[in-house]
């Protein structure tokens, strides 16, 4: 008997914790995340950055607006396809799991996600029209990080690790603003691989 109420117990827990979080996302959207960015650095040091700015270029030459909108561009399609990538694999993984790709839970999940990331992606902008670079990268972890502790509670508890991660690259990055490449590098491009591959082997 005391075994059934377990089990009932158990039950009503999983039914309560998939009605108040959103469990399609996918480990692969997040590998593939992670690939997207590392490729679209590559893109950047090629076209861009032939050689790598330190902290005295920024502050002695600084980039002109000119420079600066192809690296912006590039951010863009980055942010782009992972996002598109993102909503193809979550509503495959819903389907699979006979969920609903946009519910309750959703709507709150994109709202808490793009209420901080949305303000910060404002705010850099202002920075890059008033010249300031050095600081972008570190403010763009920063502020993703913050996007994805906000929005953490709202799905799998794994998401806020990956933000506090995040943040903490963004106020190293912040440390030493002539090596944002290579932060942002490792933000978006290989912290999102090792969450994603971390993401599929606990699904498994």
């Amino acid at each position: 008997m005391n075994k059934d109420y377990s089990q009932d117990l158990s039950e009503i827990r999983n039914l309560m914790n998939r009605s108040s979080r959103f469990l399609s996302l996918s480990g692969t959207s997040g590998i593939m995340a992670g690939i997207y960015a590392i490729i679209g650095a590559g893109i950047a040091k090629i076209f861009f950055f032939p050689t790598f700015p330190t902290q005295l270029d920024y502050q002695n030459t600084g980039y002109t607006h000119s420079q600066v909108l192809p690296i912006v561009i590039d951010l863009l399609l980055v942010l782009l396809l992972s996002v598109v990538t993102a909503y193809v694999l979550s509503v495959k993984e819903a389907k699979k799991n006979n969920e609903k790709i946009w519910d309750e839970t959703a709507k709150r999940l994109v709202f808490h996600f793009l209420v901080p990331l949305l303000t910060g992606g404002a705010y850099i902008l202002l920075k890059l029209n008033q010249g300031d670079f050095a600081s972008a990268a570190a403010l763009m972890l920063i502020f993703y990080g913050l996007a994805l502790l906000n929005a953490s509670k709202y799905t799998i508890g794994t998401i806020k690790y990956l933000g506090i991660s995040e943040i903490l690259i963004g106020l190293i990055c912040a440390c030493f603003p002539g090596y944002g490449f290579w932060f942002w590098t490792i933000g978006f491009g290989l912290l999102h691989i090792i969450y994603g591959s971390l993401m599929i082997i606990q699904q498994k």
